[in-house]
């Protein structure tokens, strides 16, 4: 297929570094008003340009990246040129409503929520559509699978998709951080600490994906009686360990509905 990214900013280019390792064959372009600091991306086969209408009249699929004031300029540029698009906006807190109605019913407006880690194959991209546009919807679920996971939701979780899905990044990273410092604490060197907090919250996320069952049933396995790993569980938790993380994406969620 022909790709067109409108956003060169870090998920515009995470979806094109990942589309382009992890499903070869695809012709991929990427928009941005400033092309220097994206134009590395060609080294990939990757067109870059600073004219978001570039080839874009053959492209297949249309994924907007961009910031959501940026909307309305941008498709004041394209759809003047395309005609019959399907058009994947990854715009926080743009409704496919809101779109279709800028975009007119002779596209097909998608509402998808990716995270960074498309560039590595390690998504998990949520995906909204209308019954109507179910068809054209298959071209971007084939598309991001590729990427990551690809879970269809009603469109009204979408806002919490995008806490947990992609603010959820954030505090994957702040966890190991802090999992980190405590390696220093107890007597690893900063690299070595990182790299063991780091795989194994990869691993634990594996174990998770391949056997499809609670985590406290993986928890269970390494929490033995009168054990080290239970008395350090229950020591995070009496310091709210679990309802602070709770509480911090609900709150993340308040600030995307206003």
């Amino acid at each position: 297929m022909k790709v067109h990214i409108i956003g060169g900013g870090n998920l515009g280019v995470a979806i094109a570094l990942g589309l382009s390792k992890y499903a070869q064959g695809n012709q991929i372009t990427v928009t941005r008003r400033n092309i220097e600091t994206i134009s590395y991306l060609q080294e990939k086969g990757i067109t870059v340009s600073s004219d978001n209408k570039h080839d874009i009249a053959s492209a297949d699929v249309i994924i907007l990246t961009t910031k959501p004031y940026q909307v309305d300029v941008v498709l004041g540029e394209i759809l003047p040129v395309i005609s019959n698009k399907t058009i994947a906006s990854a715009v926080s807190g743009l409704s496919i409503e809101a779109l279709q109605e800028k975009i007119g019913e002779q596209h097909a407006a998608i509402r998808i929520m990716p995270n960074i880690a498309a560039q590595f194959g390690a998504s998990a991209t949520c995906v909204s559509f209308a019954e109507r546009h179910k068809e054209q919807s298959k071209n971007v679920i084939e598309l991001f699978q590729n990427l990551g996971t690809v879970p269809v939701i009603d469109e009204k979780l979408m806002d919490a998709a995008t806490v947990l899905g992609a603010c959820g990044t954030a505090y994957a990273l702040r966890y190991i951080r802090a999992s980190m410092q405590a390696g220093i604490e107890i007597g690893f060197d900063s690299q070595t600490a990182l790299a063991i907090a780091a795989q194994t919250v990869m691993g634990a996320a594996k174990m998770l994906m391949e056997e499809n069952v609670h985590p406290e049933q993986l928890i269970d396995r390494v929490t033995t009686p009168q054990g080290c790993t239970i008395v350090g569980l229950n020591e995070m938790e009496h310091e709210g360990f679990s309802s602070s993380l709770i509480k911090g994406i609900k709150t993340s969620l308040k600030k995307i509905k206003g």
